[in-house]
């Protein structure tokens, strides 16, 4: 019965290790230099820069804080396609438009070290809003800001309209 085991292993072993080696071809193919459909350019995921005006009304809005929220406290804004404040909550100050799928939202607090979130979206309750994706980030230079950029699903920059959360 012992030796039966061992021929069994043997075989077993030169299988995995013919196997190994057969796979090893694969893995050493060229990879194709086509880009997948949809997929993001490098580079084309940039900030504008922070203009002079930008900078003060950041700066502004900093200095009209009373007191920051509250840890487990959630602030939120419904921004239109075309970066104008739909709803919000208290502590969200403004939203700008800069160019196609590209938006600030400004809180009179520090919001770099928090959570965010956004999505497509609007309040219109007759409206679906069009298809698409939003990602979010700190906006450069300016520690009470989020930065959105919107884009098709096919992964073109286009004005969307998105609800974003900041969690405290």
């Amino acid at each position: 019965m012992a030796t039966f085991f061992r021929r069994k292993a043997a075989a077993l072993t030169l299988g995995v290790l013919a196997l190994t080696l057969a796979g090893g071809g694969i893995a050493a193919a060229q990879p194709t230099t086509t880009a997948q459909p949809g997929a993001r350019q490098p580079g084309a995921g940039s900030q504008p820069p922070v203009s002079p005006a930008d900078a003060r009304q950041a700066r502004a809005a900093m200095q009209a804080t009373l007191v920051a929220p509250a840890p487990g406290t959630v602030e939120w804004a419904v921004v239109s396609s075309a970066g104008t404040l739909l709803q919000h909550s208290a502590n969200v100050v403004s939203a700008t438009r800069y160019g196609p799928g590209q938006y600030q939202v400004l809180l009179n607090y520090d919001v770099r070290f928090k959570a965010y979130t956004a999505t497509i979206g609007t309040n219109d309750q007759f409206n679906v809003p069009p298809g698409g994706e939003a990602s979010v980030s700190p906006r450069n230079l300016t520690p009470n800001g989020v930065f959105v950029q919107t884009r098709t699903s096919g992964g073109s920059a286009a004005d969307r309209p998105f609800h974003i959360h900041i969690a405290n």
